[in-house]
């Protein structure tokens, strides 16, 4: 089962699971069916139909009684797959994410955090009888409470220019060239993000980590594990969903150079934000204004000094160098078309671009 760093199995999850060796699996990353009781067509104002969750015979349930009987199996095999220091990532809306929690305490799994993903793009209500809907909640849980499980801190507050990074993320939908269409039709009404996947293995994986997803869908979580150099193992019961999600991870390549999609409205700004637009990209270079000294940016944001093991954020590699507190926003800059140009230059263009007057 675990003899390729990327396994794809088509099937039920519920007998699959069982075939899979205890404690051997680092992360579960779990995108379940979350039973929206969804039971009328949804409309656009133009009358253009909303092809939703509600088309899928997937996320019916004929009671919460076997919706928690169904949670419950397969949550009890994810329990017994995850290593002594394994941990788990259920993400939901407000049908079902509750439900979750409760089944996960029941089960002896130890709650860390729970994470608001905030939608900046979300579906509107086109009903105009609620509040727009414009965040789903993810659950991060270890095996135990004694659980000594992984989190990279440093690389996740470093992405956040040095600041402890919260529990409210700022990522829109999965929308344009990402998301994978059959004939112009969206292919999986539910397609998570790739920044949303990115930034949870990068907080909490290592690289050869094993990751399993049990509810594959069309593979986006195969598909960051690849890019992150991590191992996979993912189910799919419906072939079609399997199909998308075996040609688009055998397209995936383990990247050095990645580059985020993801635009945060804030004002304050971080190096991560100028990855996340592509104004920076990982492997970039980054000098003195002399050219002395350069260092490489990381994937989660940090520098490396050449020929040095001086290894953290723009400040900190800055002040090291320096020997005294240094900006470094006021110290770095990077070559584009030939020219030096300050990354505070970049971060003015990121912030007119992004920020200003919103």
């Amino acid at each position: 089962m675990l003899n390729k760093p990327i396994n794809l199995l088509l099937g039920d999850c519920l007998e699959l699971l069982k075939n899979i060796p205890s404690n051997t699996v680092d992360l579960a990353f779990v995108d379940p069916p979350y039973n929206m009781q969804l039971d009328s067509t949804l409309y656009r104002p133009d009358r253009t139909k909303v092809n939703g969750v509600q088309d899928a015979k997937w996320d019916k349930f004929s009671s919460f009684a076997l919706y928690d009987e169904f949670c419950t199996s397969w949550l009890k095999e994810v329990h017994r797959i995850l290593k002594p220091s394994g941990s788990i990532w259920l993400i939901g809306s407000y049908h079902n994410i509750f439900r979750l929690g409760k089944i996960l305490q029941d089960l002896d799994f130890w709650i860390l955090n729970d994470i608001i993903w905030q939608k900046t793009n979300p579906m509107p209500n086109f009903k105009g009888l609620r509040f727009t809907n414009a965040h789903e909640t993810l659950i991060w849980a270890t095996k135990t409470k004694e659980t000594k499980y992984c989190f990279n801190y440093h690389s996740m507050k470093i992405l956040n220019d040095d600041k402890q990074m919260n529990s409210i993320w700022n990522i829109p939908i999965c929308a344009g060239i990402e998301r994978l269409k059959i004939n112009n039709q969206t292919a999986h009404p539910t397609q998570k993000p790739q920044e949303l996947l990115i930034r949870i293995l990068l907080a909490t994986t290592q690289e050869h980590h094993v990751v399993l997803d049990p509810f594959m869908g069309t593979g986006t979580t195969g598909a960051v594990a690849k890019m992150l150099n991590r191992h996979f193992i993912g189910i799919e019961l419906d072939s079609a969903y399997f199909q998308l999600a075996q040609d688009r991870i055998n397209q995936t390549e383990v990247l050095e150079n990645i580059q985020y999609k993801h635009f945060v409205i804030t004002k304050r700004i971080s190096l991560g934000n100028l990855i996340e637009a592509n104004l920076l990209n990982n492997n970039d270079v980054l000098y003195d204004h002399i050219k002395k000294n350069q260092a490489i940016i990381n994937l989660d944001g940090s520098l490396q000094l050449q020929n040095s093991d001086i290894k953290g954020s723009i400040h900190q590699v800055a002040t090291k160098i320096m020997n005294k507190n240094v900006n470094g926003w006021d110290y770095w800059f990077v070559v584009k078309n030939q020219q030096m140009t300050s990354i505070n230059d970049l971060r003015k263009k990121y912030y007119n671009d992004f920020c200003a007057d919103k």
